[in-house]
């Protein structure tokens, strides 16, 4: 009995070791919350070593534990959404009012990852930022090799638009001037996902970097 729980310890810590950096940056990637990640990456791993007899089964270990996080990050999402709109309610029934800060419309790809809904930005992630297959992504959300497909195509195309927009409050061409070319095509989303920057936060408290 012993020699049996010994050898789960065994193979769960060798499981964190060589995959917990990886599901922190999922973890980031998918809240936008770089500071918060390497908490968020812990509580699955805390799933993963309750259910571990059903982790050691299943065909593509990995692949469960991508599913995990998906699933806390949607949680955690919903729940700042829902604090969001209680904040945003306490404040609207206030007498005073406060002009809302000159905020750029032009979004650096970070940004406008976390404008898409979850399910393209889990598309995304996984399929670009992971180097996952369409198969792989599939099985990690729990979605057919189908959606993943609409869902990854549709959500770079939403990227592609939304770091090309021009930036807000850009002023139009005087009357007779002949009109200036727009903007450049905006950034390749795929290809920065593939080779993530360096993190625009402090470093996280375990001093890995997303």
């Amino acid at each position: 009995m012993d020699t049996a729980i010994d050898d789960d310890a065994a193979a769960f810590h060798e499981f964190f070791e060589r995959h917990y950096a990886e599901l922190a940056r999922l973890a980031a990637l998918l809240t936008g919350e770089a500071d918060a990640a390497d908490d968020l990456a812990a509580d699955a791993l805390v799933v993963l070593w309750r259910r571990w007899d059903r982790v050691r089964a299943a065909d593509h270990p990995v692949a469960y534990a991508r599913g995990v996080v998906a699933n806390l990050a949607r949680s955690q999402i919903r729940s700042a959404v829902r604090e969001r709109r209680r904040v945003a309610l306490f404040w609207s029934q206030r007498s005073e009012r406060v002009e809302a800060p000159d905020v750029p419309a032009v979004l650096d790809l970070r940004e406008a990852l976390l404008r898409l809904p979850f399910g393209k930005r889990a598309c995304v992630v996984l399929r670009h930022a992971f180097d996952l297959s369409e198969k792989d992504t599939a099985e990690a959300l729990g979605i057919s090799v189908g959606t993943v497909k609409s869902q990854t195509s549709r959500g770079v195309a939403e990227l592609e638009r939304l770091l090309a927009q021009p930036p807000a409050g850009a002023a139009p061409a005087p009357a007779g001037e002949r009109a200036r070319p727009g903007p450049a095509p905006g950034p390749d989303p795929a290809r920065i996902l593939g080779t993530p920057a360096p993190p625009r936060r402090a470093r996280t408290r375990t001093g890995r970097g997303v």
